[in-house]
């Protein structure tokens, strides 16, 4: 190793007529700014993508991967079934991340009720009686033929047509009502960590695209600052240039030599040259990462230059305006009326929301019908009218993805979007860091070691060159 890292494939002080010193003075910073910016562009690649687990069976993996320390397990390289390859720190852990996300970033903005009484109501009740509108008179007299159809036909058609008009005329009433109960009660039949995480969980790329949309320039810059590498490099090519002129073998070149005690001599060459550019590197990659985790989200609050020489976070410094960014992906992707209206309808407490309807429309069933029951009581004896009232309430749900028409859900996006950007640019910057930290800061370490591997790499890639 110590002959192959003693010379480069190419004899650069022959070739430039330059010294050992130039020579590493100029390849030295620019590989170590080529080794942060790789280390950074692909470690922000390695955040989020891919969003899927993409990877192919290695024989054996299956029986070793018990055995493998609970460190090596958790990374996301492994898939059951024996799988190696790779999946993005955010999707991989999405459930984790969309749980730590939605902590620190819903609950800043408001509870479920919060969020409900922003939506325009109204205007949802309304949507969903004009989708049922034309099949009212339908489904009211099949739904009361198929309970009761020989009370149905024996009652004189003027009867007919008045409950359907009846009906039909009450039935935005009836949706605003059946909304506006639905309101009263909400935090009991919705819990928007669950939604929020559920559906996260299941789509990991709109956690992804929030969190890339909500920092796109503090991503940008993370990349960038990689080319501190440059400045880190040239002690170490200072380092690497006095090993080269210390010692008996710049004595036995000739040429320029460093005269330093002994010891000091002996301290310098305790590492070999070769291994010296490589433990660098890793160390310039790892450094560039810390600092661009740093600068992007500490301090929240401004601090003096001595403690901070950026004084407030990246995140911090743009909150007003990322605060818009993020509220606009909240509210386009997953504080939306099909999120909402899909948890109420399908979610944990689904049967709660499904009674309640029923219990509502079944009230002003009775009221617009009344007058026809009464009359089927004294002619036709009981009738099942808490039956009538379920598959009335049944019906109506039918016509539930009304709600989630473009002009509709746009419009109460809109709302959403407003009232989150107003609260979230009241959030303490501090806390607003943590948004886009928690994401991170559990997988931080892995960064890291990414940035300190690659750093490894690209000083392998300058000794070949180079040679130490």
């Amino acid at each position: 190793m110590d002959l192959f890292a003693t010379a480069g494939i190419v004899d650069w002080e022959h070739l430039t007529g330059q010294s050992k010193f130039m020579i590493d003075l100029i390849s030295v910073p620019i590989f170590s700014a080529m080794a942060g910016l790789i280390t950074n562009w692909t470690g922000v690649i390695m955040l989020f993508s891919p969003s899927r687990f993409t990877g192919f069976r290695v024989p054996g993996l299956q029986r070793l991967f018990p055995l493998l320390p609970r460190k090596v397990q958790i990374l996301p390289i492994f898939a059951p079934g024996g799988i190696l390859g790779f999946q993005g720190f955010v999707p991989c852990r999405a459930e984790k991340m969309a749980s730590l996300f939605v902590d620190t970033s819903i609950s800043q903005i408001g509870s479920i009720s919060d969020f409900y009484s922003e939506l325009d109501i109204d205007q949802l009740a309304d949507g969903l009686a004009l989708a049922a509108q034309p099949d009212v008179r339908r489904l009211a007299t099949e739904i009361v033929e198929a309970r009761h159809p020989q009370l149905w036909r024996s009652l004189p058609e003027t009867m007919r047509q008045k409950v359907l008009e009846d009906i039909e005329q009450e039935l935005p009433a009836i949706s605003r009502r059946a909304f506006h109960k639905i309101g009263e009660h909400i935090d009991q039949l919705l819990d928007i960590k669950l939604m929020a995480v559920s559906y996260m969980r299941r789509q990991p790329e709109v956690l992804k695209e929030i969190l890339m949309g909500m920092a796109a320039p503090e991503l940008r810059f993370m990349v960038r600052v990689g080319a501190l590498g440059f400045v880190f490099g040239i002690p170490l090519a200072l380092y690497l240039s006095l090993m080269h002129y210390t010692g008996p073998e710049a004595a036995a070149r000739g040429g320029t030599v460093i005269a330093l005690p002994e010891w000091a001599v002996a301290i310098l060459h305790l590492v070999p040259a070769w291994v010296t550019v490589l433990a660098g590197a890793a160390l310039i990659g790892v450094i560039v990462n810390i600092i661009a985790v740093k600068v992007v989200f500490e301090p929240g609050e401004p601090q003096p230059r001595y403690k901070y020489l950026w004084k407030q976070s990246k995140v911090a410094r743009r909150q007003h305006e990322a605060a818009a960014d993020l509220a606009h992906q909240m509210a386009q992707r997953v504080l939306t009326v099909e999120n909402f209206a899909h948890e109420l309808l399908h979610g944990a407490s689904a049967d709660k929301t499904r009674h309640l309807i029923e219990q509502t429309v079944g009230e002003e069933a009775e009221r617009v019908i009344g007058p026809v029951v009464s009359v089927a009581r004294r002619s036709f004896g009981l009738v099942d009218v808490a039956g009538l009232e379920r598959r009335v309430a049944t019906e109506l749900l039918d016509f539930a993805p009304a709600l989630y028409e473009p002009e509709l859900t746009q419009a109460q996006a809109k709302r959403i979007e407003e009232f989150s950007t107003e609260k979230l640019r009241q959030v303490p910057p501090a806390k607003f860091g943590e948004m886009l930290y928690a994401a991170v800061e559990q997988d931080a370490w892995l960064l890291y070691v990414h940035g300190g591997a690659l750093g490894v790499l690209v000083g392998a890639a300058h000794i070949l060159i180079f040679g130490a």
